[in-house]
């Protein structure tokens, strides 16, 4: 049979997904290498969803979705960031991931250079290699917290460079962007004429510090507008299955964003719209039980590291602990994970799913069961 396309051959395993299911068949394994929020959903979004599907409402909707949608989505990110966006500016996306895979699809052109953290989520290269473009990786180093330094990135910009992701709060670090650093974040991209795509699935969940998106700085004329902003109702209202997210764009690209709609989704489906429309305008306890979770399942995980002498990074936001234990992972942190799967019945996963700075390192999931937390973390060898 005929080969597959270069550039689909070169993507590499997701290392998350090869820990998790290996987890998944492994009886009674604990799995920590995986961001599923836990909790049952509320019944008001659930009914929103069957409601629609009752109704037969089952057709097409507009490309950018449901009106009621976009400027429900639009409100919030005006109250949480102050922000003076309108729904013309918002285009409702089969998740995160497919409105990242759009933003690339209309900024990137083959052999075009987009800048990526290491560590970082993994489908930022997979999804820019996929579109023929390449990733070019700045560093996210131990010793400056894993905060981006504007001297590294500056110094990886060459003349093909179109486009600067960031990522706030930070899968897999935990890591919070502060207001100053993202506002020279910003400045930076300016001066060089970049894009920006700020990937803000862990918006909602920040622990003493406040979630500042790049779009504050931004401009609002366009063609100087460089800012686009990734949002996933997934990880807020743990509508994972449910494939529902936004993609705020700059101003004047509304026509040429509803084209690339057409071309690879036409919409969402419908039930999945309605749901998300009763979560971001109904009752917010959800995210409020959530977030208190998930910094209590921090500070708890937190401690049995300390205890174990096991060096992690403070998680300021998400519902990641990014932990240490170079101390027993002998240089292969990958092949390490499958082995304490194996002998301790727990996934963690590997640092190097995210980069090649993740050697040695493992990401801790928050947001499962407290119990089954602290039983997984507990078994992590302690650093002598």
């Amino acid at each position: 049979m005929p080969e597959l396309a270069l550039h689909v051959r070169d993507v590499p395993v997701n290392q998350i997904r090869e820990i998790t299911e290996a987890a998944w068949a492994t009886p009674g394994a604990i799995v920590l290498s995986i961001g599923e929020p836990g909790f049952a959903l509320p019944r008001h979004v659930l009914d929103a969803g069957i409601a629609c599907l009752d109704r037969d409402e089952t057709n097409y909707t507009p490309n950018a979705g449901m009106p009621a949608l976009r400027e429900a989505f639009a409100a919030r990110f005006r109250e949480q960031q102050g922000v003076g966006i309108g729904a013309e500016r918002v285009y409702v996306v089969d998740g995160a991931q497919q409105g990242l895979h759009f933003a690339m699809s209309l900024l990137l052109s083959p052999g075009d250079e987009i800048l990526i953290p290491n560590p970082g989520y993994p489908t930022f290269a997979m999804t820019s290699r996929l579109l023929h473009a390449v990733p070019v990786q700045y560093p996210l180093y131990p010793k400056n917290d894993f905060q981006p330094h504007i001297e590294d990135i500056e110094a990886l910009i060459t003349p093909r460079t179109r486009v600067l992701v960031l990522n706030s709060p930070s899968n897999p670090l935990g890591a919070v962007i502060s207001e100053e650093a993202t506002r020279e974040l910003v400045e930076l991209a300016v001066r060089h004429d970049l894009w920006i795509i700020s990937d803000e699935c862990y918006e909602a969940f920040t622990f003493d510090v406040p979630h500042v998106s790049p779009a504050r700085f931004d401009s609002n004329v366009p063609g100087e507008a460089r800012v686009f902003t990734s949002l996933t109702l997934s990880k807020t209202y743990g509508l994972t299955g449910l494939r529902i997210g936004a993609l705020i764009c700059p101003p004047g690209i509304e026509q040429k964003m509803n084209n690339v709609m057409e071309s690879i989704v036409s919409c969402v489906a419908s039930p999945s719209q309605y749901a998300a429309l009763a979560a971001l305008t109904g009752p917010q306890d959800y995210v409020y039980q959530a977030r208190d979770h998930y910094r209590n399942n921090r500070d708890a995980a937190s401690a049995v590291l300390e205890a174990k002498g096991i060096p992690f990074l403070g998680a300021q936001g998400a519902f990641y602990l990014w932990a240490d234990v170079s101390h027993v992972s002998g240089g292969d942190v990958r092949t390490w994970v499958r082995k304490f799967l194996a002998e301790s019945g727990v996934s963690f996963a590997p640092g190097t799913a995210f980069g090649s700075i993740g050697e040695g390192w493992i990401r801790i999931a928050l947001c499962g069961g407290h119990q089954d937390l602290l039983d997984g973390v507990n078994r992590l060898p302690a650093k002598v």
